[in-house]
């Protein structure tokens, strides 16, 4: 799955937004945003949660994963994870 984003159109709907004046609001070089509108670059939680709430938009809105083209995903189909509280004799209560 590849991380796709709104970034370009939400611009455009806030007052036609340049990538300049983004990356200055979010503190970033106008290259990064260039590089993150493209698909190009992921940017940091830190990174996406300004983008996103500088253009009053929920983060879920801005960022997104697109299905790959062949239907494929890359998790394990079947994967099973194991939890277990501390105290449990099988890790040592580390956990």
């Amino acid at each position: 799955m590849a991380l796709a984003n709104t970034i370009r159109q939400l611009r455009f709907h806030h007052s036609e937004m340049t990538q300049k004046e983004l990356a200055k609001f979010v503190g970033v070089s106008r290259q990064t945003i260039c590089a993150i509108e493209g698909g190009k670059y992921s940017p940091s939680l830190e990174v996406a949660f300004r983008i996103a709430n500088i253009l009053c938009t929920p983060l879920e809105d801005v960022f997104f994963y697109e299905p790959d083209i062949d239907g494929e995903n890359e998790y394990a189909d079947g994967l099973i994870i194991e939890v277990t509280l501390d105290g449990d004799d099988n890790n040592g209560g580390n956990l």
